[in-house]
């Protein structure tokens, strides 16, 4: 894959943050009287915009859910942040890519101001020309809008642009702003919700997506 510009989602691509935001939700959860005691079942909030899952799966009014949003950014700004593991094999990946000639950057869902702390606290924030995330108000959560803006923040090309994610908000993300999606398995995402978004690529472990740039 001859790419130039490489788009990376964070949760779930780059690491593995499922203690963080599960323990997070719970606590949240908690805050408004419900309680949920397995983590595991709050698995499906990683990747998704926050608002939104609080909305969906708990039938919450958007005042609701933002109440919700708040009580988990309590928790996680201070400890899931660092609930969180880098997947094995990632900085290789990323440094690889970058002495390629490649340009990386980071396009997630989650805020910016998380985003770079965890990319800094991990030690990888150096692969990445720019991170890019949403704002503390909600704007941008949406993949969609989140990858426009950042293709015009720095001016791409669209056929030279790829995006890996491992939900298909990602994939649904490229496809509307005109770019190749390549979904990955080892993260959060089925095979199923995967690959009924119909990406160009789809790479079942991490060990595939790093051949597939050699």
């Amino acid at each position: 894959m001859h790419y130039q510009n490489i788009l990376f989602d964070l949760d779930g691509t780059l690491t593995d943050p499922r203690e963080g935001i599960t323990r997070s939700v719970q606590y949240a959860l908690a805050k408004l009287d419900i309680h949920e005691p397995d983590l595991a079942r709050l698995e499906h909030f990683i990747g998704p915009p926050l608002l939104q899952c609080f909305m969906q799966t708990y039938s919450l009014d958007e005042a609701r859910a933002w109440e919700a949003v708040n009580h988990y950014r309590e928790r996680f700004k201070v400890t899931g942040l660092y609930e969180n593991r880098v997947f094995d094999g990632i900085d290789a990946l990323l440094g690889r890519l970058r002495d390629q000639g490649r340009t990386l950057y980071i396009a997630t869902s989650k805020p910016t101001v998380f985003a770079r702390e965890i990319a800094r606290h991990f030690g990888f924030d150096r692969h990445f020309k720019h991170i890019f995330g949403s704002e503390l108000d909600g704007t941008r959560t949406d993949k969609v809008e989140l990858i426009r803006h950042l293709l015009e923040e720095e001016s791409l090309e669209r056929t030279d642009t790829l995006m890996v994610g491992d939900r298909k908000h990602d994939l649904i993300g490229a496809r509307r702003n005109g770019l190749h999606g390549a979904g990955v398995g080892y993260g959060f995402g089925s095979r199923e919700e995967l690959l009924g978004e119909a990406p160009a690529y789809y790479f079942a472990s991490l060990e595939e997506l790093d051949r597939a740039f050699h």
